[in-house]
């Protein structure tokens, strides 16, 4: 008896990514995952009180394709990676930037999008190529964001002033309006306000600033990490991310996105807890 109750728990614990890719939905428990539901076209509320978004749509795909349902609650992001640590979430869904700290205590999938610095610009203006060009200009910003931080680091560099506004709306009306030349954010939320206001654009994007939003697990769910980016891995080579990204966001990604990219071995390459090993996506 003994033994065949290990044969069980060894064939679940190996179970690897063709398993999840047949199981009937139903057969485990749901998969739980949290979001900041405040955080649009990524997850935000719905009129029926629930919560949709790039990132939504995204995460029950991939459940779908492991045989799992998704059970998505919406949170504070502050709160999201020490509940999932206290075990309340199997992995997160709000998109997370895989950094080396937080790498140190926790997995990641490989990135399914990049995150990184983007201008937006009024429609009909020169378009911005390279840093040098906003010698004069005025830039707006979301005050007390990531981008707020940079630009108050490189206005003297490069010469422009800063406007801060208290949210990302305002800032990008600053530009609409004229009062100031660009606003500065993220990629993904700028692409997502271009489709939100006609006379906004997307411009330049800052490379250097260039990282993979990931989906976050536990130290030790290397099985559930497999799994998921296994699934994740599929949905680029089907084109479903790149579908996705360009539903939400207003723009198809380009071919060398990390919507398109299969990145080799498991998790951000380069960072604590990736597994090397070469791993073929089993669709």
């Amino acid at each position: 008896m003994r033994h065949s109750l290990l044969a069980v728990a060894l064939s679940l614990g190996l179970a690897g990514p063709a398993l999840a890719q047949g199981t009937t939905p139903g057969s485990q428990p749901p998969l739980r995952c949290a979001v900041d539901g405040t955080f649009a076209p990524h997850a935000f509320p719905t009129l029926q009180g629930g919560v949709q978004g790039f990132n939504v749509d995204l995460f029950r795909e991939a459940a779908r394709r492991m045989g799992r349902e998704l059970v998505v609650d919406s949170a504070s992001f502050s709160g999201l990676i020490p509940a999932m640590n206290a075990g309340r979430y199997d992995f997160l869904c709000a998109p997370t930037t895989a950094t080396a700290e937080r790498a140190a205590n926790m997995l990641f999938t490989e990135g399914y999008l990049y995150t990184a610095f983007q201008f937006g610009i009024r429609r009909g203006s020169a378009p911005i190529t390279s840093l040098d060009e906003l010698r004069g200009k005025a830039i707006s910003v979301n005050k007390g964001s990531a981008y707020d931080a940079w630009a108050q680091a490189n206005a003297a560099r490069y010469g422009f002033t800063v406007q801060t506004y208290d949210t990302q709306p305002d800032a990008v009306q600053a530009v609409v309006s004229g009062r100031a030349y660009a606003n500065l954010g993220g990629n993904t939320v700028v692409r997502y306000a271009a489709t939100r206001t006609p006379q906004f654009v997307p411009d330049f994007v800052i490379r250097e600033t260039r990282a993979h939003w990931s989906a976050p697990l536990p130290m030790g769910a290397t099985a559930l990490r497999v799994q998921l980016e296994n699934a994740l891995e599929c949905m680029k080579r089907d084109g479903t991310i790149a579908r996705l990204s360009q539903q939400w966001f207003g723009s198809a990604p380009a071919e060398d996105d990390a919507e398109h990219v299969v990145f080799p071995g498991t998790g951000v390459p380069g960072l604590p807890g990736y597994d090397a090993t070469p791993r073929e996506p089993r669709c």
